[in-house]
């Protein structure tokens, strides 16, 4: 049987659109009210729920704000003739004379020439020494002998700046036994400890023995992030150990080799404070001086408070500066830096 013929009214009219849940809102109700997650709970609950690990910062976070952010109000010291009788309130304020008699002050050129040497030779010879240290552990197979090492090279972090020159001036000294053994076989090198032109050498061989271990920590956790089947497609293809490392490995901690080279710039006037108090009168003042002895010397010894602290805040102020350039370089270069 032959069917009805459709209605002409509903065989040319078009299908009514149905409201779709999933197409974005035009004109103004485009952005919408704003929607939360469904798991998403009230910032009360979210703080009794985790009020444990809130609990267990609350430590460290006191300790940065009484020993880092409190401390920040006493650089007002750098603008009056600070007097410790009279307080912060009743020492006269000078404005920047301070600033200006440590700018004409030649010591004051001499420790930042120093620092900056020393922070230079340090960039050069201790930065490469943790990421060298950890490409040589990552390449143990045996875990055992990998676990060994690592204790092994973690364990000066753990000494003293006083142990260590200590034990340097046991193996370096006029009477050491690296120096006995040479001045014995007739290379005289006298005491190395004392001598002001391998200084730098000297110090920068202390850092690398008593932190190198430490600062390898980093790029072994970098490295162990690494996906293991890129180490086995390199390795099928007939890559060998140096191949990888250059194509795998460090492409693969570049994040983290440039974060910490930001950190270190934004550093770089900060050369060990008692590594070089230690030493400071065996090799002498034009050799061993930074900003931080010049600092303690002027301020804490001979009194000098609005000087010394208008030397402190510049160092602050200049290493705020490099951090942010080199942070903005790294953002140009294409990668996160330590902030966005």
């Amino acid at each position: 049987m032959a069917s009805a013929p459709a209605s002409p009214r509903l065989a040319s009219s078009p299908p009514e659109a149905t409201p779709d849940a999933t197409a974005a809102p035009t004109g103004r109700n485009r952005t919408g009210p704003k929607r939360t997650g469904p798991n998403r709970k009230p910032l009360r609950h979210r703080l009794r729920r985790d009020r444990t690990l809130l609990l267990l910062c609350v430590p460290g976070i006191l300790y940065f704000a009484v020993f880092f952010y409190l401390p920040l109000a006493g650089n007002v010291i750098a603008f009056q003739d600070y007097q410790p009788y009279l307080g912060f309130q009743q020492s006269p304020f000078v404005g920047w004379s301070n600033f200006t008699a440590l700018l004409a002050e030649p010591e004051f050129w001499s420790a930042v020439w120093n620092t900056l040497e020393i922070s230079a030779v340090q960039l050069v010879l201790y930065f490469p020494a943790p990421l060298a240290l950890a490409l040589f552990l990552n390449s143990l197979i045996s875990n055992k002998t990998r676990r060994l090492m690592q204790t092994v090279v973690y364990l000066p972090h753990f000494l003293s700046w006083v142990v260590v020159v200590g034990m340097f001036q046991q193996v370096f000294g006029g009477a050491g036994t690296v120096s006995s053994y040479l001045n014995d076989h007739g290379v005289h090198v006298g005491n190395i400890m004392n001598n002001p032109d391998t200084f730098i050498f000297l110090i920068t061989s202390q850092a690398i023995w008593k932190d190198a271990g430490w600062g390898a920590i980093i790029f072994l956790a970098a490295m162990a992030s690494i996906d293991n089947s890129l180490y086995e497609s390199a390795a099928m293809d007939g890559a060998g150990w140096l191949r990888r490392m250059w194509h795998i490995t460090l492409p693969g901690i570049r994040p983290v080799m440039i974060m910490l080279l930001i950190l270190r710039l934004g550093d770089i006037l900060s050369v060990g404070f008692e590594q070089l108090l230690l030493q400071r009168d065996a090799v002498g003042t034009g050799a061993a001086e930074v900003i931080d002895t010049y600092v303690y010397f002027h301020g804490v010894v001979d009194g000098d408070w609005g000087m010394s602290t208008a030397a402190g805040l510049m160092k602050g102020v200049i290493g705020f500066v490099l951090i942010v350039l080199a942070n903005k370089l790294a953002h140009r270069l294409g990668e996160q830096g330590v902030y966005r």
